[in-house]
């Protein structure tokens, strides 16, 4: 706290106005240029080694966000410090994380992996209007500024500041002033189509490249007397460059934006400084380039330091500069230590103020961090209810007042959900399956949804279900189920399927339950089943079944993925209580109530690029020799390797399996969007149909070996499978395996 106050008393008694007056106001002009941005520090670095004082910022995308953060207050090395330090690829992705995600929602995602934005509402289809949200990328932004208030002006900031975006319905330019400088940042770099458009003011707002690359019409009207405009556009492809879609489209953007940065030019006199960096055949989009685009900004510099020095003040007057920028920034920077007083829920959705508040974690009294704050905002985000959460906080005499902004998915409240898988094992029969749902949501002032499923391929089935919060914060729930299933069972003997037995079945479930945390629930509940089993080759024809009772379902689950985790457990158990009957040629055969139990466990531990997973499962029906359609089943990728998927089937079941994951393309191929994994495994298991004869001197041994990608669209996989009583398979699936 001293040294903050010996800065503004330094502030104060220097005479900080005459040498501001005996010299040309300078402004400074950052165009945009996507990772090339870093160049924009270069220059920066030279301008302070100079003692050249800015009077004025204005910039456009990566140089909105670079000029901003010079104009709260940030040196050259500080903001280098910031980009070079911070995981830019994470602000092109603003997929959930599993682990983040409710048990429910875990379970959703994994059965329809495929992840479409594709929403139903007011009698049309609806999509999002840009590929991602932008969720991640304030995030990045908020953390950069440090938890700054909003301005009223950005005449505020230790350098007046402007950020330059464009009108998405006119395509005019439109100047930020005022307000989040991480909202301006972010509207500025607003890349049409890729990232959805920003609202501001009632307007929708995108990349300002578009319409003034290199705003020097901005910094002039803001009183710069000279200016220094630094260039970090993209040259246009030769011809024969342009041969494809992406490319023709690459090229209209450059076109705009160069033809943009052209009229700015022409507003240049003699007087000024046009700095370009030798960065034209640099990735706009790759931030790996960074630390080779920074230095060519400060050679292009130098290479203009004959007109640079002219600018250049005297050792005091520019130590004057740099303690005047250094108190106004201390001015923000201490409001961010004082507690807070209030949080106002702008809410534009129908969850409940009470959900958001238990999510975020934030009371009054509290002094937030970035921390603190990131972590409650993405606890909100992953309610999966949002297309964006965002916060902004202004300072009051009494404290700091948070306002948390929602809003809700423009493409809802209606959603179509797909999901797909296609196993092989080189054989004559594929596993294809192909989900799909349509689900209605906030149907109740809790959040009821309502969802209708359609399943195709290897098992049909038709279902709906209605799932209802019982409170506000969804803690308690019920549940209402019914479906029609057809479905093939395949016999086999030595991988070749030898019988099929076909089975349709019309089932029930009503329970209640409880998320007791974001990864579990339980619940407890009613079911009812009726069908019938047939095969051509049956003496018996055609055999009716029925069954009723109850189940008890406990789940917890925080695997960061479904099939190749690195991290966390899965852990299920499945207890029902059933009265079953059969029909037998018009003999009808009942049984007393049998006791069904399944319990599943999937855990991995990863240590760099390597990962533990460790699975297994067991499950057993007290129904012994006695028929029972509820058996278990053995057979596929890392569930008995080997074997054909669902091979085996019986009442009794044990499985283990020891996998070890290798990231062979982060460790080795330089991958970083999706890791390519180099996996083995060691297997044991078994089914029985009778209990007396479960043994583990029975056990099939197996193995396997494979590749794998887990990717935003699901799973890949191909490898060899081999069990140690002969059966041995090469398989190759796609989608989701579980």
């Amino acid at each position: 706290m001293i040294h903050r106050i010996i800065i503004l008393c330094l502030a104060i008694a220097c005479p900080q106005l005459t040498f501001a007056q005996e010299r040309p106001k300078i402004g400074l002009v950052l165009s945009g240029g996507g990772a090339k941005g870093a160049a924009h520090i270069g220059v920066l670095k030279v301008l302070e080694e100079k003692q050249i004082p800015i009077d004025y910022i204005a910039g456009t995308s990566i140089g909105a966000y670079v000029g901003g953060m010079y104009a709260l207050g940030y040196s050259a090395a500080e903001i280098e410090a910031i980009m070079m330090n911070t995981n830019w690829d994470l602000g092109y992705s603003d997929t959930i994380p599993r682990e983040a995600l409710s048990y429910r929602d875990k379970e959703t995602r994994d059965q329809f992996n495929i992840p479409i934005n594709i929403g139903y509402s007011d009698e049309e289809v609806k999509t999002p209007a840009g590929l991602l949200r932008g969720q991640s990328m304030s995030q990045l932004l908020r953390s950069s500024t440090n938890l700054v208030h909003q301005f009223g002006d950005f005449d505020e900031l230790s350098i007046p500041y402007r950020a330059v975006a464009t009108n998405l319905a006119t395509s005019e330019p439109v100047v930020l002033d005022s307000g989040s400088i991480v909202a301006a940042m972010q509207a500025s770099a607003s890349v049409p189509g890729a990232l959805q458009p920003a609202i501001i003011d009632g307007n929708l707002l995108v990349d300002g490249g578009i319409a003034n690359n290199m705003p020097v019409d901005v910094v002039k009207a803001m009183g710069a007397d000279i200016v220094i405009a630094v260039d970090i556009g993209s040259p246009l492809m030769k011809q024969q460059e342009i041969n494809s879609t992406v490319a023709v489209l690459n090229q209209l953007s450059t076109i705009l934006t160069n033809a943009s940065s052209d009229r700015q030019k022409a507003l240049l006199t003699d007087h000024d400084i046009l700095i370009r960096p030798n960065i034209g055949e640099l990735s706009t989009t790759d931030f790996s380039i960074m630390p080779i685009a920074l230095p060519l900004g400060e050679i292009a510099a130098r290479e203009q330091a004959d007109k640079l020095e002219q600018y250049s003040v005297d050792n005091k007057d520019y130590q004057q500069y740099v303690v005047s920028k250094k108190s106004k920034s201390q001015q923000w920077l201490d409001d961010i230590d004082r507690p807070l007083i209030k949080v106002i829920y702008d809410n534009d959705s129908k969850v409940s103020e009470k959900l958001l508040a238990d999510n975020l974690e934030l009371d009054v009294g509290d002094n937030v961090t970035v921390e603190d704050l990131e972590a409650g905002l993405d606890r909100i985000y992953a309610l999966d209810k949002f297309e964006r959460v965002d916060a902004e906080f202004t300072d009051t005499p009494e404290g700091r007042v948070l306002t948390v902004r929602t809003k809700a998915k423009s493409w809802g409240p209606n959603y179509f959900q797909l999901g797909f898988s296609w196993e092989d094992d080189f054989s004559l029969d594929s596993v294809i399956s192909l989900d799909m749902a349509y689900t209605m949501t906030e149907l109740t002032e809790n959040g009821g949804e309502w969802r209708n499923e359609l399943s195709l391929g290897f098992d049909k089935l038709i279902a709906s279900e209605f799932y209802q919060p019982l409170a506000k914060d969804q803690t308690y729930f019920s549940r209402a189920r019914v479906e029609y299933e057809l479905k093939d069972w395949g016999f086999f003997e030595n991988n070749n399927r030898v019988l099929e037995l076909k089975q349709t079945a019309y089932r029930a479930e009503l329970g209640i339950g409880i998320n007791y945390t974001q990864n579990g629930m339980v619940e407890i509940g009613l079911l009812g089943e009726k069908g019938d089993l047939e095969n051509d080759l049956w003496t018996f024809g055609r055999v009716p079944y029925d069954g009723y009772g109850g189940y008890f379902k406990f789940a917890y689950d925080d695997l960061n993925s479904i099939n190749f985790p690195t991290s966390g457990n899965r852990f299920t158990f499945n207890m029902y209580m059933r009265k079953e009957g059969y029909d037998l040629n018009g003999l009808a055969e009942s049984s007393d109530f049998s006791m069904q139990y399944e319990a599943d466990w999937r855990g991995a531990v990863g240590v760099g690029n390597h990962a533990f997973v460790g699975i297994a499962s067991f499950a057993t029906v007290d129904k012994d020799g006695a028929f029972t359609v509820n058996v278990s089943e053995l057979g596929g990728f890392l569930n008995l390797s080997g074997y054909h998927k669902n091979a085996l089937y019986g009442s009794h079941k044990v499985f283990g399996a020891f996998v070890y994951q290798y990231d062979l393309g982060r460790d080795v191929l330089g991958m970083t969007e999706y890791p390519l994994y180099l996996g083995t495994s060691i297997e044991a298991g078994n089914v029985w149909n009778q209990k007396d004869n479960v043994s583990l001197d029975d056990l099939i041994y197996a193995g396997s070996l494979y590749l794998g990608i887990d990717t935003s669209v699901g799973p890949a996989a191909f490898g060899f499978g081999a069990s140690d009583d002969g059966e041995k398979t090469v398989f190759l699936f796609i989608g989701k395996n579980w």
